[in-house]
């Protein structure tokens, strides 16, 4: 049942083009940026909708947080680290695709918080900001503990 209510929130934007376009991109070793994306936007979704709080927009928020296609470990910005510019890309391009009202919008652009310095304004972008890190380390170290395994064994 959550499931479908998780789709809900989504299903105007998950097929979109520059949404699908995501899963050309490696994020974090074999996860595409659209599996991370879309990891972080269930998780929030399912921690949001258990308090009772906008889990819509922390949904739609978490599947746009990343929409971004370069790869950052090769393309660098002149004026800012990828940590501190990639929400304002991935704002400018989630515009592209729909309105955004006030949660998404600052859940985007502080997900990178502590590194953009001002945290987040509401509860809902919190959490979008925490899980994307959890999940991050859950990809990255998956990684390296598959790695690990198989050099012990």
């Amino acid at each position: 049942m959550l499931a479908v209510e998780y789709m809900s929130c989504i299903w105007d934007i998950k097929d979109n083009e520059k949404i699908q376009k995501l899963d050309q991109c490696t994020h974090h070793y074999n996860t595409s940026r659209l599996q991370h994306s879309l990891n972080v936007s269930y998780y929030s979704f399912l921690i949001c909708h258990f308090f009772g709080w906008d889990y819509r927009s922390a949904a739609r928020a978490g599947l746009m947080h990343d929409l971004f296609y370069y790869d950052w470990r090769v393309t660098k910005s002149n004026r800012t680290s990828h940590a501190s510019w990639h929400p304002r890309v991935a704002y400018d391009n989630a515009k592209k695709i729909c309105d955004l009202n006030p949660v998404e919008t600052d859940a985007i652009l502080k997900h990178m918080w502590p590194c953009t310095l001002v945290p987040p304004r509401y509860k809902e972008s919190l959490v979008v900001t925490m899980v994307d890190k959890v999940c991050a380390l859950f990809e990255v170290m998956g990684k390296k503990h598959r790695r690990h395994a198989v050099e012990t064994n």
